[in-house]
């Protein structure tokens, strides 16, 4: 899938009328069109030359699990015989005060990731590759499909880091976001990083009004440096330095997201050091009990430890949400997705 620029260059390549671009569009994010033989306004010859080229359904669907609170893991097949995963998830009314008829795509953007953060499974079998621009769309269009459901909620948080992927990231938001594309309103769109920090600035240059999370899991570099690999290349500081950036060319609160360790991050005294960082730049937190993954040792504190951290953020005047998670019966909650293939299908 190309961006409305990338798809008039082509044109004028193949020496086709930039209307023919128009219709183009309106087939692949409108009408849904799944093979380019279905575009019968375009010539013959048109859409052999873009089959040959572009594959308008980069991504296979291979098996879909469903939780019992309804959240729903596709696994996908790419043309290289690769995997990715993708996660819908239905709003709880309970926990984002919103109808149940907001569904939340959570969408992958590398196979693999090469971050290592230690609490997650995608980097257990290493990075592979970037997914492209068209890769990163078709989960969305694949996921409506399958759902028979309007995703109209979008968090970069599957599989791989987004801003590793940047270029390839910039365009799918685009085609997201443009009236000739899926129309997706850009404050819907939550982008989460590990803490690229000169990505986090270049990004904070887009147009788009996206939001963004932080995994900070650490308030501190001593704590953050067991969890997140990445801290020890860009540190705290240095990480909140760009978020101050971020906050002068953004209107939205950013989020810090924090999953809780036992023994590890879940202190009484971190929750306050955490609590000083989220009021220095406004965040508002978002808690996340530790999901089992199979091969790491991490331990889920006690739900009265949760409560007890939160206070403390709440107490401070920050907004802080202790999630209750969603798929962890399939592996789709956070820290869960992991590049596999699984055998069956529910």
């Amino acid at each position: 899938m190309l961006t409305k620029t990338q798809l008039a260059d082509l044109l004028a390549e193949f020496g086709e009328p930039a209307y023919r671009g128009t219709q183009i569009l309106d087939w692949i994010y409108k009408k849904r069109a799944q093979s380019w033989d279905e575009m019968t306004n375009l010539p013959e010859s048109l859409r052999v030359a873009l089959a040959e080229r572009y594959p308008l359904r980069p991504l296979k669907h291979t098996l879909t699990k469903g939780s019992k609170d309804t959240t729903r893991k596709f696994l996908l097949e790419l043309s290289d015989g690769r995997y990715v995963e993708t996660v819908l998830i239905p709003a709880s009314p309970a926990l984002y005060g919103e109808s149940s008829d907001r569904h939340t795509l959570c969408v992958s953007s590398q196979v693999g990731c090469a971050y290592g953060c230690k609490f997650c499974a995608s980097g257990l079998d290493g990075f592979t590759r970037n997914l492209s621009a068209g890769e990163i769309v078709s989960q969305i269009i694949l996921a409506e499909e399958l759902s028979g459901e309007k995703v109209n909620n979008l968090v970069f948080m599957g599989m791989g880091e987004p801003l590793a992927n940047f270029k390839n990231l910039c365009e799918a938001l685009e085609i997201i976001t443009s009236d000739w594309g899926l129309k997706i309103g850009a404050r819907r769109i939550t982008v989460s990083t590990s803490g690229l920090v000169p990505q986090i600035r270049k990004l904070a240059e887009l147009p788009q009004q996206i939001r963004l999370a932080i995994s900070l899991h650490g308030p501190d570099d001593v704590t953050r440096d067991k969890i997140m690999p990445v801290n020890r290349k860009f540190p705290v500081a240095e990480l909140f330095d760009a978020l101050r950036v971020w906050n002068s060319k953004k209107n939205q609160k950013i989020t810090l997201e924090y999953i809780l360790i036992d023994g590890i991050n879940a202190g009484v005294e971190q929750a306050g050091v955490l609590a000083r960082r989220a009021a220095s730049i406004k965040a508002k937190v978002n808690l996340i009990p530790y999901n089992t993954v199979d091969g790491l040792e991490w331990v889920r504190p006690s739900d009265a430890n949760c409560k007890r951290f939160k206070s403390v953020l709440s107490k401070a005047g920050i907004s802080a949400t202790l999630r209750l998670e969603k798929g962890h019966d399939i592996d789709a909650a956070c820290g869960q997705l992991r590049l596999k293939k699984e055998k069956g299908a529910l």
